[in-house]
């Protein structure tokens, strides 16, 4: 059985996994622990436990029981008193956290309770916070400011306080993997934070996995004007290491999507590396979909098409 493990963060890593679930694959995926906001946020200030949500909807995307993935997925009402505004899950991590130690264990025993199709692991369980600083050298503290500077901002730096070390199982997931697919998503609130880990680095160049690289379908606060040229420049820049394959989407959204996303300051990614000469492998494939969430039509990948795409490369 082939060994894939993901890493990242945030809604594009638990997208990828839900198609690569359906497949008979040995799945790992390594998640940022840097959130810092909504009831993460609180839950880090107030237990002091490492951030669960990102984890939490990793675990959830390779759940299958849609009624406990519904419970786990709960947040409570405004009315709720001290439990206003948090995720069930998240308190169920951080429960399991205080009783079995460590994040780590917490979503060990959350993988066996849902019966993933794969585990999630924590790149490392020492509490620590991102920052990062503008080139016009304003200073991001934590994960919301690096993720959300103000509109002009564009990130030139991001690093870890306090340093952390990567959790051995997934230094040893990366180091025996056939492939580590870095996943789309916020490329210095979820994605990058994994490099900054010491040890993670190191496991990948240790390992004969092929690195593919899913770019992002849209840019944002911090990476205005960036093309995927850029994305791909920046994973090799905080990586050590520049993807065996990067897969890009070349489909054009509607104009309504367009529209909605210009008004968040966010355009859609510019594929310039699809007929690069250079040495990474680029592929171009029609990899948006549309559809509502909340009453607003939202641009989300093909996660299906992803992971026939990965299937093919292994």
């Amino acid at each position: 059985m082939k060994k894939i493990v993901t890493i990242g963060g945030g809604t594009g890593h638990h997208y990828l996994l839900r198609g690569l679930k359906s497949y008979d694959l040995d799945l790992t995926s390594i998640v940022a622990m840097t959130d810092n906001g909504g009831s993460t946020g609180e839950l880090r200030t107030e237990l002091g436990v490492i951030a669960p949500g990102d984890l939490r909807n990793c675990l959830l995307a390779l759940a299958d029981d849609k009624e406990l993935v519904k419970v786990f997925e709960h947040r409570f009402s405004k009315d709720s008193g001290k439990l206003s505004g948090h995720n069930f899950g998240n308190i169920w991590l951080s429960v399991l956290s205080d009783i079995y130690g460590d994040m780590a264990q917490a979503s060990e025993k959350t993988s066996k309770f849902l019966r993933t199709k794969g585990r999630a692991i924590p790149v490392s369980i020492d509490d620590c916070h991102l920052y990062g600083r503008t080139k016009s050298n304003k200073l991001l503290r934590g994960e919301v400011e690096v993720s959300y500077p103000e509109k002009d901002e564009i990130i030139e730096k991001v690093w870890l306080e306090p340093e952390a070390y990567v959790h051995k199982d997934a230094a040893e997931a990366i180091r025996s993997a056939d492939m580590v697919v870095i996943c789309p998503g916020d490329l210095y609130g979820s994605i990058i934070p994994n490099f900054l880990t010491k040890g993670v680095n190191e496991a990948l160049k240790e390992s004969n996995a092929k690195m593919t690289y899913v770019c992002n379908l849209v840019t944002k606060q911090g990476t205005n004007g960036f093309k995927a040229s850029d994305f791909v420049n920046e994973i090799e820049k905080y990586s050590g290491k520049r993807p065996d394959y990067t897969i890009c989407n070349i489909k054009k959204p509607s104009q309504s999507v367009v529209d909605k996303y210009q008004e968040e300051a966010s355009l859609f990614v510019d594929p310039d590396i699809i007929g690069n000469n250079g040495l990474e492998k680029v592929i171009g494939e029609n990899l948006l979909i549309e559809h509502e969430i909340g009453g607003k039509v939202v641009a989300r990948h093909d996660s299906d098409r992803i992971a026939r795409i990965i299937l093919k490369l292994l």
